[in-house]
Order: structure tokens, then C-alpha cells, then sequence
């Protein structure tokens, strides 16, 4: 059985596993969370992180701009606070500590090339997520210390977001704080082959993550940079620092990201 089972793991072409994702954005509002459900594609040569609703849409809209439909349609609503929608996609190589991070800065967006090495710690205790005996292990990683679940029966050294490195897939996994929670809690077969749906006109800048953290920090301390740059012909000074100050304030709400790190002074 195992046989099989790892045989099957093997030869499909695309394997999904889907994760409910659990985060509280404001570490002063602990009672406030947001979910996500988010998906970890898998093939013989890499694996792809992104929001599994976002995908659906991008995967409509792209359909309907090839058709022309997508131009005769009325706007649509804004989408539901309970919902944490994010653009940020994470594309591992295998056999690689490279990865691929593709995330958005104010209106541009970003290809950042950042090094993993996670070092983990693995300890003789056991759970099960979805029928699978999973195995406990520690590590630190954004300013966080991590709890992670891994089974080998799932032979992918992979997992959520920026996670890998463990003899077995992760299938649950969140820090100390408990701010930020994966589980997965499905899994598909893809018979076709996955190309994401890139709707955007953007040009994606390509930078090293040194690069990209500096730009991460100047954007959360001075928004009004960004703004000048998107509206260079504005000359009310005024409107822009109110616009700024609102910026400030939504992002004072925004204190737990899951790479704490990346806004400690």
C-alpha cells in the first residue's frame, strides 16, 4: 500500500493540496482573525504557493479578457472584510534553497529571489491531519518561532508559503503566537499542466531580497513616496499628506505580518 501510495504521489503530474490559512493582522485585536484558503501546487519540477480564491478569479478574468467579455461587464463588488485576500505567490524549485517570491509594493510588483535554509528540530511526537500520522518539528523563520506537522507518507519536502526542508509533506503548521495557521485539509488531482493566469500589465522588478526589504521598510514609513511616483502631477500637498496620514493609520492595524521581522525597527 505504501508502495502505491508513494507511486501515486510520484508520476501525477500536478498535485494540489489545499490549506486553510488563519491569521490575526492586529497582534492588539487578538479576537479579530482573517481567513484564507490557500493552495500548494506540486510537479516534478516545482511547486507554486498562492490564494486558491484569488486563482479563480485571475482564471475568470483571463478568460474573459481572451473572449472580450470582461470589458462588457459592470464592476465588481468589493470583497467581504472576512476574507483575507492576498497577490503574493511563492514558487519553490526543487532541489533549490532559491525561491521565487512574487508580491506587490504600493502599485508595482515585485520578482524577489530570496535564499532558504530553515533548520529544524524534530521531536517523537505524532498527530493526525486528514488521516495522516504527522510528526512534530520546530524551526524559526521570520522573526517566529514555528511549530510544524509533516508526514512522509506525502513524500514532498515541501509546505505552505516559504516552508520546506522537512523528510515529508507539511500539513499543518503555525508560530508561537498561534497568529498565523495552516492546515491542509484537501488534496487534488491536476491532470493538466499549471501556468498561473498573470492578468497584470505590470512588469515585475526582479531584486534580491536584500533589495526587496529595504523597499518593503521605506513603503511602510513614507506611503507618500509611493503616491507622488503614481500621481506625479498632483500638486496639493495637503491632499497628499491626508492620504498619507489614512495610509499610516491602516497600517498600524497591520502589526502581525507573518514575517514579523521585516517591520522591526
Amino acid at each position: 500500500m505504501l508502495f502505491i501510495l508513494i507511486v501515486n504521489f510520484t508520476f501525477a503530474q500536478t498535485k494540489q493540496f489545499i490549506y486553510d490559512y488563519i491569521l490575526v493582522p492586529d497582534s492588539t485585536q487578538k479576537a479579530v482573525n482573517f481567513s484564507a484558503i490557500m493552495a500548494l501546487n506540486i510537479d516534478k519540477e516545482k511547486s507554486e504557493y498562492f490564494n486558491y480564491e484569488k486563482f479563480v478569479s485571475d482564471s475568470t478574468i483571463h478568460a474573459e479578457i481572451k473572449d472580450g467579455s470582461y470589458f462588457l461587464k459592470p464592476p465588481a463588488p468589493p470583497q467581504k472584510r472576512n476574507k483575507m485576500i492576498t497577490r503574493s505567490r511563492v514558487i519553490k524549485k526543487n532541489n533549490s534553497n532559491i525561491i521565487e517570491y512574487i508580491t506587490q509594493i504600493s502599485e508595482d510588483d515585485y520578482l524577489v529571489n530570496q535564499t532558504i535554509d530553515l533548520k529544524w528540530k524534530l521531536y517523537p511526537e505524532y498527530i493526525s491531519v486528514l488521516d495522516y500520522k504527522a510528526q512534530k518539528a520546530t524551526t524559526e523563520f521570520g522573526g517566529r518561532k514555528w511549530t510544524a506537522w509533516f508526514t512522509k507518507d506525502i513524500p514532498f519536502q515541501d509546505g505552505p508559503y516559504k516552508f520546506k526542508g522537512l523528510p515529508g509533506l507539511i500539513v499543518k503548521i503555525e508560530d508561537e503566537s498561534k497568529s498565523h495557521q495552516f492546515e491542509l485539509k484537501g488534496i487534488k488531482n491536476l491532470h493538466d499542466s499549471f501556468v498561473y493566469p498573470d492578468n497584470s500589465d505590470n512588469v515585475k522588478i526582479a531584486i534580491p531580497h536584500v533589495k526587496f526589504v529595504k523597499a518593503f521598510k521605506e513603503n511602510r514609513k513614507y506611503p507618500a513616496i509611493a503616491l507622488k511616483k503614481r500621481f506625479p502631477n498632483v500638486k496639493d500637498i495637503a491632499m497628499v499628506k491626508d492620504i498619507e496620514k489614512n495610509i499610516l493609520e491602516e497600517l498600524k492595524k497591520d502589526n502581525n505580518i507573518i514575517e514579523i521581522d521585516l517591520i522591526k525597527k
